[in-house]
């Protein structure tokens, strides 16, 4: 199954007062992409635009999908002058090519990896690029491993819960290359990423209940986060500051030219 979630998750933090490119989440793979006038650029899963409007003013023709339509809208409310769209990469097809795709935040939420990827390649050009930034092998790994030792000691499997589809930099750079990619960079990296707000890691923990707790009683989620928070405190609160475990893929690939038959 194809799962594109364009959610609150990947633009929190963003500032929706102006439009700072060289801050705002996912200008490293902005700056990857290096988008150029007049290239027509697929933004997938563009959330709220932010990336998309970064795009635009660099003087790229950016087209940007998302399967929310609830994110679409506040697009469309924010940047009224952007082609913003309701699609799932994984049924997307065009008929006119792009030069390039990009997508920040959006692959690891994607479990169907081959169909969006063989999405991409169809939406691109001969010789065009596809960049990307999303979660990868190892994320938030500290804290998915309490939650699920915190689960199963309260009775409740941890099978079927995560929604994620975090690959290692072999796993996914070897699905570009049979689907018709060359990789041309590929970078795994770890990082540490503030967690805003004053309830620090319960406020994480909440905003991914639906995935994990959906069936968990009140008290027993109670006695789990509380659990959890001591678990990964050692961890992760540094000088007060609850941090998550994050790890990156960045990628860059060129969809392979048609071979030239030999006379």
């Amino acid at each position: 199954m194809c799962s594109q979630h364009a959610e609150d998750h990947r633009n929190s933090g963003v500032r929706d007062d102006k439009l700072n490119a060289a801050a705002m989440p996912g200008a490293g793979a902005l700056s990857l992409l290096n988008p150029r006038p007049g290239e027509r650029i697929l933004d997938l899963g563009c959330g709220i635009g932010n990336l998309t409007a970064a795009i635009a003013a660099t003087g790229a023709i950016p087209t940007g999908i998302d399967k929310s339509e609830e994110m679409v809208g506040r697009a469309r409310r924010k940047f009224p002058e952007l082609n913003i769209q309701t699609g799932d990469v994984c049924y997307y097809r065009t008929d006119s090519y792009y030069d390039a795709v990009f997508s920040n935040a959006v692959i690891h939420w994607i479990k169907d990896a081959p169909a969006a990827a063989r999405s991409i390649w169809l939406a691109l050009r001969d010789g065009g690029r596809f960049v990307a930034e999303f979660a990868g092998s190892g994320n938030v790994s500290v804290l998915t491993t309490a939650m699920e030792q915190e689960l199963e000691a309260h009775g409740y499997a941890w099978a079927g819960r995560n929604p994620w589809y975090f690959p290692t930099i072999g796993e996914y750079t070897t699905l570009l290359e049979q689907t018709g990619f060359r990789v041309t960079f590929a970078q795994h990296f770890d990082t540490l990423t503030p967690i805003k707000g004053e309830n620090g890691i319960r406020k994480w923990l909440e905003s991914f209940s639906e995935y994990f707790f959906q069936d968990v009683t009140t008290a027993d989620k109670t006695s789990i986060f509380r659990s959890i928070e001591a678990k990964v405190e050692p961890h992760l609160n540094l000088e007060g500051q609850w941090m998550a475990d994050t790890s990156r893929l960045r990628i860059e690939a060129m969809k392979k030219p048609a071979r030239i038959p030999h006379e």
